[in-house]
């Protein structure tokens, strides 16, 4: 009986035992399952972030400013495409795509989707009704899309911000573009499916197709196309006056395309409309039993001898009234179409890019002056690169450009620009905004190349400087430290006019702003009161300079 009694405790301490582990082990395993859809959400976020590339580099300065950039949407935790990001990309290019393949397939079902039957009529009805419900997501989703204005080193990605500009801006055609035709007629010919042995409602489904020509409003999606390829140009450094050349041509060649399919459509729909009567130009042909190639080869051929002028197809002109209006209109798209691409043919010839033309005279004259001095390869091309990364293909002049606009704006450019590397250094931090612009004025912009020597120790001390984009390396016999984008180095000498106390090299191409000493001198003689501080610190500083050395 003891030891009975002694036993049942242990049975009942087994079983809170057995209890408390299946309650840690579904702790563990709903926490499990929390860590699971954690790493997946942060994975997916991951996504909508901007990728790493040499377009993203260019865009956005630097590696430090790339970095920023992702920091900064991941501190605003919102939910937004990079417009940056590779998934952007490639959604983008989907659009694009499925944006042609409407283009083709719209005027090809409303002319002859009454002669496809069986798997062909059901995968016409698929893709029509898949593009739609594409087109409606991708309305949804561009209240979701940053946006990268021109000239913009930071993307916007405020919804609010996103969603208001949306709607100024092209939220209308996507909404039309996107209107759900083929849902209405998907579920009319369903309706009045018993109806269509009758001629009623034979007639009632050739409007509703007729309606189909509204889904062309999806037409304004070729935006997309330009929006991309406007931001393909933002975001690369190359002169891309040959590619722009040869995506023109490309452009003129598709917009005559798609309008000879048209037209061709056009001149079978018509017909049918009428049920095809007798003098029709499709019972002349003996088309009607012909099959759909057959249907639209010779439709094509009709709309391009009248675009031409050449002819008015194999059988003559038309005698129908109604055939003869849709003639006189393919005739004057046709003039059209041919008065467009003598006007963009020659404003290829002639409308040029003037900058980057000047650009290569430039680069031109450059490289006639180094083979007549006899410069070796390698400086030849570190001077080209140096052209490359200063201009960026296009030659302008910054200060007789500044000197065109008002104080105003120039001091507006510059605190755009500089304002915030000047108030980076302390001499700086908290002045007179007057003088703060005074300053402004007097910088000066320079581009160093990898590896260039910015500044050399011991040599005379002339002008500081402020790093906008890139990276170098302060070094001395006993000290080295890499400085980025914000920094500044060569603020001694400003105060002092000593020598330099270390060697700057540039680590990356580096676009920096440089203040001299005389011009910084200039200015604080306007502000004498600024002067006395500034020279209080000068002499500071050079009491810790002397100790140091002792």
């Amino acid at each position: 009986m003891d030891i009975a009694k002694n036993q049942q405790p242990t049975v009942a301490n087994t079983q809170v035992t057995k209890d408390i582990a299946g309650v840690v082990r579904v702790d563990i395993e709903n926490g499990g399952q929390r860590s699971r859809f954690s790493r997946v959400k942060s994975g997916l976020y991951e996504l909508l972030l901007p990728k790493f590339s040499k377009q993203t580099l260019f865009i956005l300065g630097s590696e430090t400013a790339f970095k920023h950039e992702c920091d900064r949407q991941r501190q605003a935790g919102v939910w937004v495409i990079h417009p940056l990001s590779s998934i952007r990309h490639n959604y983008v290019m989907f659009m694009v795509i499925m944006t042609f393949l409407n283009l083709i397939s719209i005027p090809m079902e409303i002319a002859y989707s009454e002669v496809a039957f069986g798997i062909a009529r059901t995968c016409w009805k698929v893709f029509n009704v898949t593009s739609d419900i594409l087109f409606m997501l991708d309305v949804v989703l561009n209240f979701r899309m940053g946006v990268l204005t021109d000239g913009s080193q930071v993307a916007i990605i405020d919804p609010k911000i996103i969603a208001k500009d949306y709607l100024k801006t092209w939220l209308l055609p996507d909404a039309l573009s996107s209107f759900p035709v083929d849902f209405i007629i998907a579920i009319t010919d369903k309706v009045f499916h018993s109806e269509l042995t009758s001629l009623q409602g034979a007639k009632i489904m050739r409007i509703l197709m007729f309606a189909r020509i509204l889904s062309l409003v999806r037409l304004l999606r070729v935006s997309r196309l330009v929006r991309f390829f406007s931001e393909f140009e933002q975001t690369s450094n190359a002169n891309l006056e040959g590619l722009r050349l040869f995506f023109r041509i490309i452009g003129l060649f598709m917009m005559m395309f798609i309008l000879c399919h048209w037209n061709g459509c056009l001149q079978y729909f018509v017909p049918l409309l009428q049920e095809f009567p007798s003098e029709c130009w499709v019972q002349r042909e003996n088309l009607m039993n012909a099959t759909t190639g057959e249907k639209y080869t010779f439709g094509i051929f009709r709309a391009l001898s009248h675009m031409i002028g050449i002819s008015y197809g194999s059988e003559g002109p038309s005698t129908d009234e109604v055939e003869l209006w849709i003639d006189m209109v393919s005739m004057v798209s046709g003039a059209l179409m041919y008065t467009v691409m003598v006007a963009n043919a020659a404003a290829m010839m002639t409308n040029v890019d003037a900058p980057a033309k000047v650009y290569k005279s430039k680069v031109n004259h450059l490289e006639d002056y180094m083979a007549y001095r006899k410069l070796p390869k390698n400086l030849r091309l570190r001077i080209i690169d140096y052209y490359q990364a200063r201009y960026g293909g296009k030659w302008f002049d910054e200060k007789e450009i500044l000197s065109l606009l008002s104080k105003s704006l120039q001091e507006e450019i510059l605190n755009v620009l500089c304002a915030g590397m000047l108030e980076s250094a302390p001499m700086f931090k908290g002045r007179n905004p007057n003088f703060i612009n005074a300053i402004l004025l007097l910088l000066r912009y320079e581009v160093f190349l990898e590896g260039d020597v910015i500044v050399r120790q011991g040599a005379p001390g002339d002008r500081m400087f402020f790093i906008e984009h890139g990276q170098v390396l302060v070094a001395t016999d006993t000290f080295r430290k890499e400085l980025r984008d914000g920094d500044y180095f060569g603020e001694i000498c400003l105060l002092t006019r000593g020598k330099r106390v270390a060697s700057v090299t540039a680590l990356s191409t580096c676009h920096l702003f440089s203040l001299s000493v005389d011009s910084f001198n200039k200015v604080l003689n306007c502000f004498p009161q600024i002067r006395k501080d500034i020279m209080c610190t000068a002499e500071k500083r050079q009491a810790d300079l002397k100790n140091s050395k002792h």
